[in-house]
C-alpha cells in the first residue's frame, strides 16, 4: 500500500477492515501509513492469550491449527473454501437483521458475484488470509497511534466477530473510539454506511 500511495501521490489515506480485514487495516495503522482507519464487524487478535475464553470452538480450533502448523492449516482452509462455501459460512446462523439484508434480491447478487470473483482465481488467497487473522498479529496494537473507530451491531451472532469479541480490542487501541449500533447485525458495513464513513472522514 506504501508503494501505490507513493507512485499515486496519495498521503491522508484512510482505511476500513471489515470483518476478517481488520487485522490488514490495522496494520496500515501500525507502520503509520493512513490516517484514520474504521474496523467494522472485526474481532480481537484470536490468538492473544487473552481472548482464548472467549472464543467459539470451531474459531479456536482454527486457532490452534494454525499455532501448531501454519502450513498444514493453510492447505485444510484451502481445500475446505469456495464461492458456495463462502456464502454458506456468512448466511447460515446470522441474526434477523442481517438475514434480511441477504433477503434483498438486488444486494445478495451483487454480494454472491463479490465472493465469486473472490475465488475466480481458487482459494489459496483466502487460505492465506485466514492464517494471517488467525496467528499471532505482527504488530503491537498497543502502539497504534492512529485514530481507529470500532463499529459493531448489536444484534450481530457471528462467532467470528460479535460484539463481545471486541472488548480487548478497543481496550488495546490507545485512539479507538468504540460504537455499537442497537438495531444493527454484523453487515452493518452496507446498513450503516453513511455514519461509517462520515466518522472516518471527519
Amino acid at each position: 500500500m506504501s508503494s501505490l500511495a507513493a507512485a499515486r501521490g496519495l498521503d491522508g489515506l484512510r482505511v476500513v477492515g471489515y470483518s476478517q480485514g481488520a487485522p490488514f487495516a490495522l496494520a496500515c495503522a501500525a507502520r503509520g501509513m493512513v490516517t484514520g482507519a474504521s474496523i467494522v464487524s472485526g474481532s480481537g487478535e484470536p490468538a492473544a492469550p487473552e481472548l482464548a475464553d472467549a472464543l467459539a470452538p470451531g474459531v479456536r480450533s482454527m486457532v490452534e491449527a494454525v499455532a501448531a502448523d501454519p502450513s498444514a492449516a493453510e492447505a485444510a482452509f484451502a481445500a475446505s473454501a469456495g464461492a458456495d462455501a463462502m456464502w454458506a459460512l456468512v448466511t447460515s446462523g446470522c441474526a434477523e437483521p442481517d438475514r434480511a439484508v441477504f433477503r434483498q434480491p438486488v444486494f445478495a447478487a451483487a454480494y454472491r458475484r463479490a465472493i465469486t470473483e473472490g475465488f475466480a482465481r481458487g482459494p489459496a488467497g483466502y487460505a492465506r488470509d485466514t492464517v494471517l487473522t488467525m496467528g499471532r498479529w505482527p504488530f503491537d496494537t498497543t502502539a497504534i497511534t492512529t485514530p481507529v473507530d470500532l463499529w459493531y451491531g448489536a444484534q450481530d451472532t457471528s462467532v467470528f466477530h460479535s460484539p463481545g469479541l471486541s472488548t480487548a480490542l478497543a481496550d488495546a487501541l490507545p485512539a479507538a473510539r468504540r460504537h455499537v449500533v442497537a438495531e444493527a447485525g454484523g453487515m452493518l458495513l452496507w446498513t450503516h454506511a453513511e455514519p461509517i464513513l462520515r466518522a472516518l472522514v471527519a
